[in-house]
């Protein structure tokens, strides 16, 4: 090979050709670093035939500066990365950087010096430095991600580190992973967990594409059951991949896994440090991995053998990445299957309607797991109608659920109220004015955080104190908060029941797996009564002694108008309610509602879920809504809001008339100015059968607008603000 095409990292880039050195081996799929300019950037050798580039005389060709001693990309990888920037309509450079997700990787060095705290106090102990020391805590990395998680500049971390309070420490970079034992533990399953199993190892065995939608209530033990798949895959010496949607989950998940096969899997989110991804990064590489857990953006890693993946919750919408490559890992994940050629498992106790039409239409192998595991039955569900029997004037809780938390606290159980909405309040006004405080960088308002006393956006994490007089009328002490968040719902508990031990959970308070451990222990430990908390504790968490479940405001999610609010709603609520009488006590859930008859409430309380699944299911036929059809956002945003509105009225004018297909728009976004820019949207309704991509591809590639617009494409949009 004397030449070859290269994709480099840079999306603004398209594939260029470079002359081989002599000596040099590459093949498609090598990982190589190459010449662009005066600078040297990562690439990936690819097929000449796949992708097309500028014609260049052998003459004229810059030579590649090193082949990195790694594996190569395979080819399935490589595909994949090709379809998920065909059918995303991203640019392929972009998918590229998520295989390449570690930099420091690729770099052959055995060891790197990371930092961590002494416990000794320097004699100038500065506001910055006390900050940092304070935040730090165990924390252990490189100076710039000490610097950034303690919220100062790298010459405060090193001014410690010359005062002996942070002391260097050397990290070994390629230590192998204890492997798992597929023979360690295993459990006793019940007879529909074991026929579930069994089916899953059979396909296993197989080693050809297999997609399972494995549907069973909460508590019924389908981690137990795809875990059978997993010891499996490990007899077999294959690699698996379990995605987890939230990152908190990780910790329980692999206490769990270490249970049953007596190590750890090897963690990828986004919480770890460099040393620990380069770690990462190159065990699975080399297949020396061979169980990873991790958030959506594990599945582009360059595994050299899969034999399985599971996506656990994969009705969760946060499989859905809403910035970059807008692509959702669960339909990724299932293509990567079928490209590899192995079995894919799709957990959930509430499948998304996409799954389970899959599942209907005979795609996807269907096992359902109807009953919970051993003594432990579903809760009861009942519903409180807030305007027959609302709260006090100023509280939220109305007092059947009261009494019942009253009586929870009585037998020394635990309780658990939810309410999606973070922070004390959603919204700040003065009472004198009633001037609202509003993001100066985004339609949103500001919330109130009063536990760090801080108004906050929580679109573009602009924050500020809050003020002391009204910036409007200059009135003082007349601001006032309205409505509740899980703050002032602790606060209202903490008045009402003042002996109980409170915890709030959210991402504000629980935003890493070690924090996720730590609450993990102190809710096994009996140290916690009763948590608020938001969508954070609604899956994936098994405390026996938790028996009631309180929704705070059910009627929240069905707000806005969104093409899935009455389903995410749907499950939320059965999700949080799952978390009741997962033990021998029986549990009981208490939903307060506006609206006891909508259709969402009627199907949790009677547990009717197929009714609810089929009424939707039906209006999304009727509508030609998805699974059914096919829609796709196309966002304009520009800092200048005239160029923003003219490039979309531009694009909707160029709209081309295709047969099955509408365009709507452009109008204002629901979020019209989001981290100041301003933002227009176009929406697009097609049939099933349209090759959607195809159209936008043509229709955009034609146009071209000013350079402070942008203009993304968002297919199959999940979100739409």
């Amino acid at each position: 090979m004397t030449r070859a095409r290269v994709l480099l990292l840079n999306p603004a880039l398209g594939p260029l050709d470079y002359r081989v050195p002599h000596g040099m081996r590459v093949e498609p799929g090598s990982i190589v670093l190459a010449p662009l300019g005066p600078r040297q950037m990562t690439g990936v050798v690819w097929e000449e035939e796949r992708l097309e580039a500028e014609s260049v005389g052998d003459n004229r060709l810059r030579p590649l500066l090193q082949a990195y001693e790694l594996p190569p990309l395979k080819a399935p990888l490589r595909r994949l990365i090709e379809w998920t920037s065909d059918y995303y309509l991203a640019p392929i450079a972009s998918v590229l950087r998520m295989a390449l997700a570690s930099a420091s990787a690729l770099d052959g060095s055995r060891t790197v010096t990371e930092y961590r705290a002494t416990g000794l106090v320097p004699d100038r102990l500065t506001p910055q430095r006390e900050q940092a020391l304070e935040r730090i805590g165990e924390r252990q990395g490189l100076v710039r991600e000490l610097a950034l998680a303690a919220g100062v500049s790298d010459g405060v971390i090193r001014g410690l580190v010359k005062g002996g309070a942070i002391e260097a420490v050397e990290v070994t970079l390629d230590d192998p992973f204890a492997l798992p034992d597929p023979e360690h533990a295993p459990p006793e399953l019940e007879l529909a967990q074991g026929a579930a199993a069994h089916r899953l190892v059979e396909a296993v065995r197989a080693a050809a594409f297999a997609p399972f939608l494995l549907d069973g209530v909460t508590g019924s033990g389908k981690t137990e059951v795809y875990f059978e798949a997993v010891a499996e895959a490990l007899r077999l010496g294959r690699q698996t991949l379990v995605l987890l949607p939230e990152i908190a989950l990780t910790e329980p998940f692999l206490k769990r896994f270490a249970a049953r096969f007596g190590h750890e899997p090897v963690a990828w989110h986004s919480g770890l440090r460099q040393s620990q991804r380069r770690r990462a990064w190159r065990a699975i590489a080399t297949g020396q991995a061979k169980v990873v857990v991790g958030a959506r953006s594990s599945l582009f890693l360059p595994y050299p053998d899969l034999g399985l993946i599971v996506v656990d919750e994969a009705h969760e919408t946060s499989f859905k990445q809403e910035e970059g490559v807008q692509y959702h890992a669960r339909d990724v994940a299932v293509m990567r299957a079928k490209l590899e050629g192995f079995p894919i498992v799709l957990a959930s106790a509430t499948p998304a309607i996409e799954s389970r039409q899959m599942a209907e239409i005979g795609v996807y192998e269907h096992i359902r797991l109807p009953d919970r595991y051993g003594v432990a039955e579903l809760p009861e569900i009942a519903a409180l109608d807030l305007l027959a029997d609302p709260p006090p004037r100023g509280q939220w809780l109305a007092p059947p659920l009261v009494k019942a938390l009253e009586e929870t606290l009585e037998r020394r159980e635990q309780a658990l109220l939810f309410l999606n909405r973070r922070g004390y309040a959603p919204l700040t006004l003065c009472r004198h004015c009633g001037h609202r405080f509003q993001c100066p960088n985004c339609t949103a308002w500001m919330v109130e955080h009063r536990l760090v006393h801080r108004l906050a956006c929580h679109h573009c994490g602009h924050v500020m104190p809050p003020p002391r007089l009204c910036p409007e009328c200059e009135e003082e002490d007349s601001l006032v908060a309205v409505g509740p968040g899980v703050e002032r719902i602790a606060d209202e508990v903490k008045a009402l029941f003042p002996e109980a031990r409170t915890a709030i959970v959210t991402s504000d308070t629980m935003w890493s797996p070690a924090k996720a451990a730590e609450f993990v222990g102190r809710m096994e430990a009996g140290e916690i009564d009763i948590v608020v908390g938001t969508q954070l504790v609604t899956k994936g968490y098994h405390f026996p002694n938790l028996t009631l479940v309180g929704v705070v405001d059910a009627d929240l999610g069905l707000q806005g108008g969104d093409l899935r609010a009455a389903e995410r709603s749907f499950q939320q609520i059965a999700q949080v309610a799952g978390r009741a009488g997962r033990g021998e006590k029986p549990g009981r859930v208490l939903v307060q509602t506006h609206d006891p008859n909508a259709r969402v409430i009627s199907a949790l309380v009677s547990g009717d879920a197929e009714s609810f699944y089929e009424a939707e299911t039906d209006a999304r036929r009727e509508a030609a809504m998805p699974p059914f059809g096919r829609l796709a956002g196309i966002v304009v945003s520009s800092e200048d809001l005239a160029e923003a509105t003219e490039t979309a009225r531009l694009i909707g004018r160029s709209a081309p008339i295709v047969e099955n297909m509408a365009v709507f728009g452009p109008a204002p976004a629901p979020l019209a100015m989001l981290r100041g820019r301003h933002r227009q949207r176009l929406l697009v309704h097609a049939a099933r059968s349209l090759d959607v991509q195809d159209v936008i591809r043509e229709w955009l590639g034609k146009l071209s607008w000013p350079r402070g617009v942008r203009v993304s494409v968002d297919v199959d949009p999940y979100s739409f603000l």
